[in-house]
């Protein structure tokens, strides 16, 4: 099968082929202000590629919770002319293609099951850390989307009496240094500072650490997924699962009626993530 795969973003849309099982980038395109230039744009970029492949159908994957049952982009995102229509059938209308839209995380989610950190599992739980915390679940190779399109939604959970996105974001994380010390670090230099005599560092990045452990745990004994795969710039550095590790099993030895580690690990595929995921659930779907 042969496909267009195409990932919308606030900045910029890439857009690659997915053609003999390989994904090869195309090209990418600012991203349109409004709804009649994205169509045409969209539009554009598909009829070149198709006046030199047989295409198949056309792979999206975008923000906000995308209705599967209805071709509809719920939900809200930094591109409001995307939501709330039924944007399916007017985007094959234009392409003359099938088109599938799946929500960026869950794409990404499916791109690590199909090739990367989570391959061989069918199931998964995949947290996505950045300026909040989202993510995606998979059970049975398929993404739970849940009753309301809110599958996923890790960052709502209430720990310590505040959602998890308020404490194990690090860029709240960076807030709550920079508060209590005047600083404007980042959150990658608050995490390492931790490793310094930086006491404020040290104790931010605990209750990070804490914050992200206790929801794991959650995540393990609710789903009880195969593996949990942690996305977002931070997952980059070295340190973090092993503290994470760390930290889960101090929860495991303070309960004491579990003996069930989470597997952890670190998303592999990055850029091309939403890209290869889009191309997955449209397999899935057509």
């Amino acid at each position: 099968m042969n496909l267009i795969a195409i990932d919308i973003g606030g900045t910029t849309i890439k857009i690659a082929t997915w053609i003999n099982q390989k994904l090869k980038m195309a090209f990418t395109i600012d991203t349109p202000d409004n709804l009649d230039t994205f169509y045409e744009e969209l539009t554009d970029a598909v009829n070149e590629i198709k006046a030199n492949h047989n295409i198949d159908g056309v792979a999206i994957s975008s923000p906000g919770a995308v209705n599967k049952a209805t071709g509809v982009i719920e939900g809200a995102s930094a591109l409001p002319y995307i939501h709330n229509f039924k944007i399916v059938p007017e985007l094959e209308k234009r392409f003359g293609l099938p088109v599938s839209i799946e929500n960026d995380a869950n794409c990404a989610a499916l791109a690590e099951i199909a090739d990367g950190a989570a391959k061989g599992c069918s199931s998964m739980a995949f947290l996505v850390i950045g300026t909040g915390v989202g993510g995606s679940i998979i059970i049975n190779n398929q993404i739970w989307h849940g009753a309301h399109l809110y599958g996923g939604e890790f960052g709502f959970m209430i720990i310590d009496g505040k959602q998890l996105s308020e404490l194990a974001s690090p860029v709240t994380m960076a807030k709550r240094y920079n508060k209590k010390t005047g600083k404007d670090f980042d959150g990658k230099t608050v995490f390492e500072l931790a490793d310094t005599d930086d006491p404020i560092a040290q104790e931010e990045r605990e209750k990070f650490l804490h914050a992200l452990a206790v929801a794991i745990f959650n995540i393990q004994h609710s789903f009880d997924p195969e593996k949990i795969i942690i996305g977002g710039g931070i997952s980059q550095n070295p340190e973090l699962v092993p503290l994470l590790d760390d930290e889960i099993a101090k929860l495991i030895n303070k309960i004491k009626v579990t003996t069930i580690k989470p597997i952890l690990d670190i998303c592999t595929l990055k850029n091309e993530a939403n890209l290869r995921g889009a191309v997955a659930d449209f397999e899935k779907e057509h």
